[in-house]
């Protein structure tokens, strides 16, 4: 599977590699990864994160382009570096650079160039994504300016949306007992569940890490439902394996609180707080983060993980709806 110590080459028509790419990698320690059709590269995009994509377009650039275009307008794969080689064979397709960045790409590299300024545009597409704040360093998912632009875009849509704010409850107690390696793989964890269950049960959704333990998806509002069940459902069978076997069957472990004083802290659970528009407009996006925000902290207050709607306005109801599975 790619990693961030992989990069991967596509280069329909393209017997291997040009020899620029292969001294690249091996010049920063990345393991190159050679594939064969667009169907394996979306694979594994959509299964990892590898430190950069370079689709060759010397051969078959409508084909590059297309496939191009097609990852850049991906919110889940977006965020890959990608970098496209170009031929100037004089192709009848048009001036290849520019259409390599009106398809999306971070970079284009012509031969018409120096191999010494190909290694260094290379190099900068991998500076620019070690230094983006818009992608965060553990899960590679959107920060929080992507977060509000799809919110955003959301609002001005008119489309009926929930906004779901997650939290994971007791995680500071399992960090200062496990570590913070540990907690990373917690977080890690958290971020791909959230990812795949949206990702395959909400077309059109959008999942981004606000920070720490705290994560945003946003979804149409007809798949809130399905993908906050599944979300918890995952979670609680997965989390327990994250703690050692002594610590998983007794379902808590034994910790203290600034005090000093002893006391069980139960296994990790998942509360989520959701808000939608469909009884309630919004002018802004703070709004929306704000009531967000009050959910989820209404989340917390009960046991076991939940998720927690607010239904304020929805005639004949209470102000909040909450569903709750796992422990509890």
């Amino acid at each position: 599977m790619a990693s961030g110590n992989t990069f991967i080459y596509f280069g329909p028509g393209k017997r291997s590699p040009p020899g620029l790419i292969r001294r690249f990698g091996d010049s920063h320690g990345l393991e190159l990864l050679v594939v064969d059709s667009q169907e394996e590269i979306l694979s594994l995009l959509n299964r990892s994160f590898p430190a950069c994509l370079v689709l060759d377009a010397s051969e078959e650039p409508e084909a590059v382009f297309e496939l191009c275009a097609t990852i850049k307008g991906d919110a889940f794969i977006s965020i890959v570096p990608t970098v496209v080689l170009v031929s100037d064979r004089g192709d009848e397709v048009g001036d290849l650079p520019s259409l390599g960045l009106q398809a999306g790409a971070d970079e284009v590299v012509s031969d018409l160039v120096s191999d010494k300024e190909k290694s260094l545009r290379l190099e900068l597409v991998l500076r620019r994504a070690a230094r983006d704040v818009n992608v965060h360093p553990t899960t590679r998912l959107p920060g929080t300016a992507q977060i509000e632009r799809d919110l955003s875009e959301r609002m001005a849509s008119g489309g009926h949306f929930a906004v779901c704010y997650a939290d994971l409850d007791h995680f500071k107690e399992f960090n200062d007992r496990y570590g913070y390696n540990w907690g990373d793989s917690v977080i890690y964890l958290t971020s791909r569940i959230l990812r795949d269950m949206v990702r395959s049960l909400a077309p059109g959704g959008f999942v981004g890490h606000i920070g720490g333990d705290d994560f945003i998806f946003n979804v149409p509002l007809e798949y809130l439902e399905t993908c906050c069940d599944e979300i918890i459902r995952l979670f609680d069978e997965l989390i327990p394996y994250q703690y050692t076997e002594e610590d998983r069957k007794a379902g808590y472990f034994l910790g203290k609180d600034r005090r000093g004083t002893v006391h069980r802290i139960p296994l990790m659970t998942l509360s989520i707080g959701v808000v939608t528009n469909h009884t309630q407009e919004f002018t802004h996006t703070a709004q929306v983060s704000e009531l967000a925000a009050e959910m989820k902290t209404y989340g917390k207050s009960l046991p076991g993980s939940v998720y927690v709607v607010d239904r304020r306005g929805w005639t004949g109801t209470s102000s909040a709806a909450s569903k709750k599975t796992g422990p509890g």
